[in-house]
Formats: C-alpha cells, structure tokens, sequence
C-alpha cells in the first residue's frame, strides 16, 4: 500500500491518542507533533515523471491517505478543499481515509461530493466503547460510498452490534504499538469478529500489537512481527474484497 501525507501533525483528542505512533515517532527527531503543517508532498498525486505518465501509479491497492495526521483536522480545514480537487482528479486512484474526527466531516466537502466519490474509503476508528457510541452513529449517517470501521488501538471488549449493517463494508481490529502499549485481549478481538459474522460484514485482525493476552498468557511481540502474527492467526473474514 502506497501512502500520500498532504500535511503531517495532530491533536490528541481520546482515549486510543494516549501513546500516538506519531508523537512517538516524531520524538526522536524533535519535532513537534502539536504543529499541522502542509507537507512537501501536498500535491504528489498529481506529479508525473519525464515521460508525462503518473508517478503515483494504480497497484491494486488503495493509497493510505493523510496517516501521519487527521484528515478532518480542524487546521487543515483551509487547505482540505484542494485535497479533494486532487482526489476528484485521480479517479483512476482509491483513497483510504482514516479519522478520529468524523464529527468534522462535513467541514469543507466538496460541493459536488452527493453520496460520496466512488474511489474514497474512510474508516472512522473507535478504540473503547464510549468512542464507538459517539461517532458510529455520525458516521453511519454520512454520505460515504465505502465505510469501514476501524477498532484501534483496541483498549477495551466493544459491542458494535447496533452499528453494523450492509452500509459497513468491514471491520478492522488490532492491538497498540509501542514500548508503552496498552494489552489488547485476544477475546476482544474475537468477540468483534464473531458479532461481524452474525451481521455478515467483513472482519480483518490487522496488528496483534506489542502486547497481546491469549489464553491468560501476555505475549511481547516486536513491531515487525505484529501484521504477521495477526495474518497467521486465520481469522480474517473478506467477503467484499475492498483492496486496502
């Protein structure tokens, strides 16, 4: 998956922020993560290289878009408008949009957005209950062509039952990153899974996390390993087949 951060910098505003890869991340360089700038790759969809064609070319998956940030940040609210433009123009181009913010989404949307752009993803995150309960009724009611809910850093077991429905495309869950980590119960995880199935969404454990109880047992695993572990332990559920 190929990534594209327009600007980078973000405000902590709940419960899953609490230990940020990006603040994490940043700390080491000493930069402040509380600062939203536009970055130099505000534009890079729209580069070409000598022979005129795209730089940034279709590899079958969707681009992950604006991670290293909030897309409905309040701060880029001036410069949001663009991003769009740049979107509407690579339709040959799908975006996976992940916020914390889907209260903000209707802040600068594009005249012409309807029900949604076709090649737009956004998954709106939820890490414990209350955070579901706030922003999956919101973003169940938003025009959007392709939602996804995303349960990370899981803190806590999440009853997402009320909110899952044919209009959700899949659900997403993983542990947190990080020497700090939270522990992330593998029964959580597949309660989530096991309430996908009974209302026919799709389910992806995407990251185990550092610190993953099973069975009563903590497991320590290191960053490289916690996509792996998640994908070798067979759960996923894809029936849509979304490519992100």
């Amino acid at each position: 998956m190929q990534s594209w951060n327009p600007w980078h910098g973000c405000h902590k505003i709940s419960e899953g922020c609490q230990n940020c890869y990006v603040y994490r991340t940043d700390s080491r360089y000493g930069k402040d993560s509380g600062k939203v700038e536009k970055t130099s790759n505000f534009d890079m969809p729209l580069n070409r290289d000598r022979s005129g064609e795209w730089k940034l070319q279709n590899d079958g998956f969707a681009v992950a878009t604006c991670l290293t940030s909030d897309f409905f940040i309040d701060e880029a609210d001036q410069w949001r408008s663009d991003i769009w433009q740049i979107i509407k123009r690579r339709r040959d181009l799908d975006f996976f949009i992940i916020t914390k913010r889907i209260h903000r989404f209707y802040e600068r949307l594009p005249e012409d957005w309807g029900n949604g752009y076709d090649n737009v993803i956004i998954g709106c995150t939820c890490e414990c209950q209350r955070t579901a309960d706030f922003r999956l009724p919101i973003f169940l009611e938003a025009p959007i062509k392709h939602k996804v809910i995303i349960c990370a850093p899981l803190i806590e077991e999440i009853n997402l039952s009320e909110y899952l429905n044919e209009r959700i495309e899949q659900v997403s869950a993983g542990g947190e990153s990080g020497e700090n980590a939270r522990i992330c119960k593998y029964e959580w995880i597949l309660s989530i899974r096991e309430q996908c199935i009974e209302k026919n969404v799709d389910f992806h454990f995407h990251q185990t996390g550092a610190k993953l109880m099973k069975d009563g047992v903590l497991y320590r695993i290191p960053r490289k390993y916690q996509h792996l572990q998640a994908k070798k332990a067979g759960i996923n559920i894809r029936n849509n087949l979304l490519k992100y």
